[in-house]
């Protein structure tokens, strides 16, 4: 069987979606061939176009969305409260929805955590939404989805080489370069995607460590062995009886006592710290609280530490009053 590939895509400047969708394949195909070309002879002849070829067909590897009469898009969602139409594909979310899990359980099997089926289609679908239909509204055209030269798409697009650059080059050179400037927009668009992934693997890591977790003062405390893991979808979503958290800070020099939103995304908190100790720091915190090895308190009380886990449990008992 002959895993080599090759890869298509238009040549000349580059956009996130094109960018994104051979990035993808790339990794989903270690070993392969990019191409970026306009003759048509070369693009039928690859096993993937991407944004050129005018077919979208996911079983011959076809993702362009540009020929008369495309409207694939995402399902219907709700805005609202309203019924609104889904967000239409660009050939990022076309490659993503075809090759996204397998993308996903690729890098998951190369850090040492292979995902299971659902866990990589959850992973799946939840960076659809928070990343790739994104760059599939720039694209189109749908929207701008963040100013100036912010966002992913428009900061690949600086990628591009201008006419300064391109001064006095002969064709051949030219082309050398803009190939040279697509293949650094892949790699940084590769990192991201795969720190986000990375990410959710942690999530699904940490979800049974947390849901095991020692939960003190009646059940109103959990007690994190470790610092830095992701606990806030499993307690706001699944412990309604939790106040405070409490975790070894990053560098193991105290414990820290941290608030629970009211829901995921919410800067409002099921509790506060008190009020008494907003922004308060060591010995003028522990003359307040009685706890001698206070640290700090952040004056928007959704923080706060001592040196010990006594000591945090103590600021957390007294919080809870």
């Amino acid at each position: 069987m002959n895993d080599h590939k090759t890869i298509a895509t238009h040549s000349g400047s580059f956009h996130a979606d094109d960018v994104f969708g051979v990035g993808v394949l790339m990794g989903v195909y270690p070993s392969h061939t990019l191409v970026r070309t306009r003759h048509d002879a070369l693009i039928d002849a690859a096993d993937f176009a991407v944004d050129v070829g005018g077919t979208w067909d996911t079983a011959r590897g076809r993702f362009d969305h540009h020929q008369r009469g495309f409207d694939g898009a995402r399902p219907a969602r709700q805005v609202g409260g309203e019924p609104a139409a889904g967000v239409g594909y660009a050939s990022a979310g076309l490659v993503w929805s075809a090759h996204g899990a397998a993308y996903v359980q690729a890098l998951a099997g190369s850090v040492g955590h292979p995902l299971d089926p659902d866990a990589a289609a959850e992973t799946v679908r939840s960076l659809d939404g928070s990343l790739v239909q994104y760059l599939d509204i720039v694209d189109t055209g749908q929207g701008s989805v963040a100013p100036g030269i912010f966002g992913l798409s428009a900061l690949i697009a600086q990628l591009n080489t201008n006419w300064m650059e391109e001064h006095g080059l002969t064709a051949a050179a030219k082309a050398e370069l803009q190939d040279k400037r697509f293949r650094e927009a892949v790699a940084i668009t590769r990192t991201f995607l795969d720190r986000a992934i990375i990410k959710k693997i942690s999530q699904f890591r940490s979800l049974d460590i947390v849901r095991r977790a020692p939960r003190l003062l009646d059940g109103r405390v959990l007690h994190l062995q470790e610092g830095g893991m992701p606990w806030t979808h499993v307690v706001v979503q699944e412990m309604p009886d939790i106040r405070f958290v409490i975790y070894p800070d990053s560098e193991g020099e105290q414990y820290q006592v941290k608030t629970v939103p009211v829901a995921l995304g919410s800067f409002v908190a099921r509790l506060d710290l008190p009020k008494a100790w907003a922004g308060l720091r060591n010995q003028e915190l522990a003359a307040v609280t009685g706890v001698p090895d206070s640290v700090f308190c952040h004056s928007n009380l959704f923080i706060g530490g001592a040196r010990s886990m006594a000591g945090a449990l103590r600021l957390a008992a007294l919080a809870i009053g």
